[in-house]
């Protein structure tokens, strides 16, 4: 047996005992029971507990590691068996998640592993249903999740998804470090560079006035806000005198008078570009200015956040593209490799950087008064 010791909780001996299955293919109950320092019988109740979960076989006297995962897994497309059976659960099936998903499922079919999809809400409580019905009733080896984090209600359901006993990746989502959780990996876009490199795009173009508008309750806001306060320190320009408003639902109905009223704040800060999250709420405020008579970009820049429809605008908006599929790839990646070395692997934690995609919405500005100024020395920008 390796690594001696006894583990203090019932998730760390089950990860012990899911190690040693891994590198022999079979333990035996009294071997573990001497090696952990417990009884045979929590061995065995550990056993018992894997093995509902789809994840050991039980055999006279110990366990072996279902490999071929006939009863829960089944059989790939190419008629192979299945190595693992991971599932998915994302908040939404209709805007951002589904290139994760795409990204996720080509990931998968590479390991040679079976993808379990979960649709669910942007709802806390729905979100943890989801989650229990897939772990509890599927069979799955390891979960993929993109939960909400915000306030006691997502710490909470950090906590307990930190503590579920099988490898759970994040996707597009990170726990704060106050937490302390030890077990969760996560694989995000850097969303705080985005905020940055959006501020340096349009200084480039000779904004100085960089208004911020961005989504009420995303968890992408906060990390895009500390990016545009950031690049304007970095630029030596005052963000607490710029202009940061917060949107409202586009399917709210004081949608327009929201839009409105940002416009007017644009005109009396005399702010000449807006950073907007996300793609929907910047198309809609571009067909508000152009509405009301201003011109894009001559009067006022856009570049947006997300680039699931942004390049639809007339004129095309600038944005900011998370690598999504890569995303989605990379998760799984991610917990295959957590499945294949267990704990003795560390816990990884990846940001990947978003792609600037220059459009008509930004052009360099022109009209008198506003200064070209000095380049900013921001990463390289794609276009598209």
């Amino acid at each position: 047996m390796t690594e001696p010791g006894r583990p203090r909780f019932g998730i760390e001996r089950r990860e012990r005992i899911l190690d040693e299955l891994r590198q022999h293919g079979s333990v035996s109950v009294r071997d573990l029971a001497a090696a952990l320092d417990v009884t045979e019988i929590t061995i065995r109740r550990d056993i018992a507990d894997l093995a509902d979960r789809g994840l050991v076989t039980r055999v006279h006297g110990g366990a072996t590691l279902r490999s071929t995962l006939d009863t829960t897994v089944g059989r790939l497309g190419d008629g192979s068996h299945a190595r693992y059976r991971l599932g998915l659960v994302v908040p939404s099936l209709s805007y951002y998640w589904p290139q994760i998903v795409n990204g996720a499922r080509a990931a998968a079919t590479a390991a040679q592993a079976q993808l379990v999809l979960r649709g669910g809400s942007y709802d806390i409580d729905d979100q943890r249903r989801q989650i229990t019905a897939l772990v509890e009733t599927g069979g799955v080896h390891g979960l993929i999740a993109g939960p909400e984090t915000a306030g006691t209600d997502g710490a909470a359901l950090l906590g307990w998804l930190d503590g579920l006993g099988i490898p759970v990746v994040l996707a597009e989502r990170r726990a704060p470090s106050a937490l302390a959780l030890r077990r969760l990996e996560w694989v995000t876009t850097d969303h705080e560079f985005g905020g940055a490199l959006a501020v340096h795009h349009l200084y480039r173009q000779g904004h100085r006035r960089i208004g911020l508008a961005v989504a009420l309750n995303s968890p992408t806001t906060e990390h895009l806000r500390r990016g545009w306060r950031r690049a304007h320190d970095d630029l030596g320009l005052d963000a607490d005198a710029s202009l940061d408003f917060t949107l409202e639902d586009p399917e709210s109905e004081t949608r327009d008078a929201n839009l409105d009223a940002l416009l007017d704040r644009t005109a009396a800060t005399g702010t000449t570009a807006l950073f907007v999250h996300s793609d929907p709420q910047a198309i809609m405020l571009e067909h508000r200015a152009l509405d009301r008579g201003l011109r894009i970009p001559e009067d006022l820049a856009i570049v947006a956040y997300d680039d699931e429809i942004a390049e639809n605008g007339e004129p095309p908006i600038t944005a900011l593209r998370p690598p999504k599929q890569h995303i989605g790839r990379l998760a799984v990646e991610t917990l295959v490799a957590r499945l294949d070395e267990g704990a003795r692997r560390p816990v990884q934690r990846v940001q990947v950087l978003p792609e600037l995609m220059v459009r008509a919405s930004s052009r360099p500005a022109e009209r008198e008064g506003r200064p070209a100024g000095p380049p900013a020395v921001p990463p390289a920008e794609g276009n598209g």
